[in-house]
C-alpha cells in the first residue's frame, strides 16, 4: 500500500489559532464564537476534505504574564473562551469519521474524571476522541488549580506517567460485548466483564470501575506535543500522534530520527506514532497574489501581543526580562523548555535580545504560494522522511481551513499522496491504519 500522510486541523474556541491579526482580517467571523454552528461547519469542512481530524488547543486560565490580563483581553489573542470538552459532541453530532481531539493536563486533573469525560465522548462519537496530552507549563494555571506554582517539570512528567497509566487500566474496566438487553431473564449487562482498576501510585490512586464501558476505539488516540528529553521520552511510551512546532527540515529530521530511536528503545512497532509537524499555509491564485495576502496579514498582526505570547511561552515577562540568562532566573517552573530554547538560538544567532527575536519566532515561518506551489513543498517533506503528515494551523477562521480543503487537499489526493475515502470509522484505525 502507498503511504498516504496524514492532516489534522488545528482549532481554537477563541478569535484566532496562532497569527495575533487573524481575527481583523475582513474575512474572519467573530460574531459566531459562542455558536455551534461554527463548529459544526468546519468539522463538516475538514471531513468533506478527508482529515483525519481536528484538535483544540487550550489554557486552563486566561493569561497575564505579560503586563496582566489587558493584552489578551484588549487584542483578541490565542483565548479559549470555551472549554472544547464541550463543543467536541456538537461536532461529533455532524459527523462521521472525523477525528476530534481536546487538550487536558495530566497536572490538574484528576484520572478519572480524565478518564470518564474522554471514554463518554469517545463513545457517543463512536470511537474517534483523542486527548492531547500536556503538563502545563504557567503559575496562572497552578492557581486556578488551587496550587501555589507549577511542579518542577520532571515531577509533573513523572505524574503524567502515573495519570496515563491510571486512564489506561479504568479504560479496560470493562470488557467488550458486556451488555445482555435479556429482557425476558431480567439480565440487563455481565458482571463478569467489569473489573476493578485497583491502580496506586505515588501521585495518583484509583479504584474504578468506570462507569463508561470500552468504545469501538477502546480507549482514546493519545497526542503529545512535549520537546524537552523528558517530554520526548514520555511521547516514545504513549504517543500515538506527536504535534511538533519543527518548522524547517534540519529540526524536522533530527527530531524524527530521533523519536524513531526513542520509539525502537521503547518497543514499539515502526508506524505506531505518527509525526506531524505544524505548517501555516498562505494560499494565493498566484504567487504574487499569496505574497500580497501575506503582506496584507503581517500588517495586521500585534507586535506587542505576540510579544505577550511569547512570554507567556518562556514563562517570563519578556517586557522586563529581555536576555534568556534573565529569563532562566525568574521563570522557575514555568515555561515550555522546547520554546525557551528555540527563542534563545534565534537570538544568538541573530545577536539580538530574547524580546527582540520572541515575538516573531513564536508564531513560525509561513509556507505562501499557490496551493501546488504549497502542495509541492508538503509533498517534498513528506517523501524525504521528515514527517508523516502536518498539523494545519490556520490563520483566519474559517478560511484557512477552508481555502487548504478546497485547493490544496485535491492537488495533494490526485497526486495519490492523501486518501480519498476513509478507510475505517475510528480515529486510530484513520490515522495509524
Amino acid at each position: 500500500m502507498t503511504r498516504k500522510m496524514n492532516l489534522v486541523a488545528y482549532l481554537k474556541t477563541g478569535p484566532t489559532a496562532l497569527h495575533s491579526g487573524g481575527w481583523r482580517h475582513p474575512e474572519s467571523t467573530l460574531q459566531d464564537i459562542f455558536d455551534p454552528v461554527r463548529y459544526e461547519q468546519i468539522a463538516q469542512t475538514l471531513e468533506a476534505a478527508k482529515f483525519d481530524g481536528a484538535f483544540f488547543a487550550d489554557l486552563f486560565g486566561m493569561a497575564d504574564t505579560y503586563k496582566g490580563l489587558e493584552m489578551f483581553v484588549r487584542s483578541g489573542g490565542q483565548n479559549s473562551y470555551l472549554d472544547p470538552l464541550t463543543v467536541l459532541p456538537i461536532m461529533a453530532r455532524v459527523t462521521s469519521r472525523l477525528g476530534l481531539g481536546v487538550t487536558i493536563s495530566t497536572t490538574f486533573h484528576n484520572a478519572f474524571h480524565i478518564a470518564r469525560s474522554l471514554a463518554s465522548i469517545d463513545m457517543l462519537s463512536k470511537g474517534r476522541v483523542a486527548w492531547n496530552v500536556v503538563t502545563s507549563t504557567s503559575d496562572l494555571e497552578a492557581a486556578n488549580a488551587g496550587m501555589d506554582k507549577m511542579p518542577p517539570h520532571g515531577e509533573r512528567y513523572d505524574r503524567a506517567d502515573e495519570v496515563l497509566e491510571a486512564c489506561s487500566a479504568l479504560w479496560k474496566t470493562w470488557d467488550p460485548d458486556p451488555f445482555v438487553h435479556d429482557k425476558a431473564r431480567g439480565i440487563f449487562g455481565d458482571p463478569e466483564k467489569v473489573h476493578y482498576a485497583n491502580y496506586e501510585g505515588e501521585w495518583i490512586k484509583t479504584r474504578g470501575p468506570l462507569p463508561t464501558p470500552q468504545s469501538p476505539q477502546g480507549r482514546p488516540v493519545i497526542m503529545q506535543a512535549g520537546s524537552s528529553d523528558r517530554g520526548r521520552e514520555f511521547a516514545a511510551r504513549w504517543a500515538e500522534l506527536i504535534f511538533t512546532p519543527q518548522t524547517d527540515r534540519e529540526t524536522m529530521q533530527a527530531f524524527y530520527e530521533d523519536m524513531q530511536r526513542r520509539l525502537a528503545e521503547a518497543g514499539r512497532k515502526p508506524g505506531s506514532c505518527k509525526i506531524l509537524p505544524a505548517i501555516t499555509p498562505i494560499l494565493g491564485e498566484t504567487e504574487s497574489i499569496a505574497s500580497e495576502r501575506a503582506e496584507y496579514l503581517e500588517s495586521l498582526q500585534h507586535q506587542e501581543y505576540d510579544l505577550a505570547y511569547a512570554s507567556l511561552s518562556v514563562g517570563a515577562d519578556l517586557s522586563k526580562h529581555q536576555t534568556a540568562e534573565e529569563v532562566a532566573k525568574v521563570r522557575g517552573n514555568q515555561g515550555t523548555r522546547g520554546k525557551a530554547e528555540h527563542f534563545a538560538k534565534v537570538a544568538e544567532k541573530s545577536g539580538a535580545t530574547l524580546a527582540q527575536v520572541a515575538g516573531k519566532a513564536s508564531r513560525g515561518k509561513p509556507l505562501i504560494g499557490t496551493p501546488v506551489v504549497v502542495a509541492d513543498a508538503l509533498q517534498d517533506m513528506f517523501e524525504s522522511g521528515v514527517c508523516d503528515g502536518f498539523v494545519i494551523m490556520p490563520v483566519t477562521h474559517p478560511g484557512s481551513h477552508e481555502q487548504f480543503c478546497r485547493a490544496v487537499v485535491p492537488e495533494l489526493q490526485r497526486r495519490g499522496l492523501f486518501r480519498t475515502e476513509y478507510a475505517a470509522s475510528t480515529l486510530r484505525e484513520n490515522l495509524l491504519g
